[in-house]
């Protein structure tokens, strides 16, 4: 989740806000595995759902990772 939030640029105050999570979760969704493990579903959920509609497409298989869609703003 840090890559899909830098490639559009929000701090984690930002995204904090928008997702309504607070700052330490949006640490906790960038740490290491175990910590994210820790975040509710839910919570992953509407911070994934901030980034996607800023048009970052989390990808998977070979190469996981994160793009930015063509298009978006």
């Amino acid at each position: 989740m840090r890559a899909a939030r830098a490639l559009i640029g929000l701090s984690q105050a930002e995204l904090a806000r928008r997702a309504g999570v607070s700052i330490p979760t949006i640490k906790r969704c960038e740490s290491d595995s175990a910590r994210v493990a820790a975040v509710s579903d839910e919570t992953q959920a509407k911070v994934r759902e901030v980034l996607e509609s800023e048009g970052v497409e989390f990808t998977n298989g070979n190469h996981p990772g994160v793009r930015l869609l063509r298009g978006s703003s």
